[in-house]
């Protein structure tokens, strides 16, 4: 009787491994076999800040792109702007939303953004046209982050972020807009 048990369980064994069912849904793809880790980095570099459409200095000033490609719903973006170098290797960069205090008064970097486009805005309690230094060839680095990923770094550090996601200095597209 343990023989036939045996012989049975065998050929079960045999005739279930040849049972396939209909293939699941693809998943995300992956980039550069990262365990489908999809990030993405750019930098804009000599950006100007434009005044909002009614041409008032008093409403804030904008900076507007549309992403190509989209990112998907899950997907956050990281805005960092170049506050300065230390030497020339070495650069600055805060995490936006950021209010400066200046000598004028404040001044507030902020931004939005959607899977289609994002836009940058700086606003302040004095009229922005007297600081112009904070309006133009500004550069910003967007770090677009799967949003699983999000929660697991130190978003204030640009670097830990950029280490995180494996990314190198090369890696970076470099969108010169002057």
């Amino acid at each position: 009787m343990k023989k036939i048990i045996t012989l049975l369980a065998v050929i079960g064994m045999f005739g279930f491994q040849g049972c396939t069912g209909p293939e699941g849904p693809p998943g995300v793809p992956g980039q550069d076999g990262q365990d489908g880790l999809i990030a993405e980095v750019f930098e804009l570099k000599n950006v100007n800040f434009v005044n909002d459409p009614l041409d008032s200095p008093d409403l804030g000033y904008y900076i507007y792109r549309k992403l190509d490609p989209k990112i998907l719903d899950s997907d956050q973006i990281l805005i960092y702007r170049l506050a300065g170098t230390i030497d020339a290797n070495t650069p600055i960069w805060q995490l936006i939303p950021r209010t400066l205090f200046l000598q004028q008064g404040e001044l507030d970097y902020d931004f939005d953004f959607s899977k289609e486009d994002f836009s940058i805005y700086a606003g302040g309690t004095y009229n922005l046209s007297l600081t112009p230094q904070y309006l133009n060839n500004q550069t910003f680095r967007i770090v677009i982050l799967p949003g699983y990923f999000s929660t697991l770094i130190d978003k204030n550090n640009y670097n830990a972020v950029i280490s995180a996601l494996n990314i190198n200095e090369s890696q970076i597209k470099k969108i010169d807009l002057q």
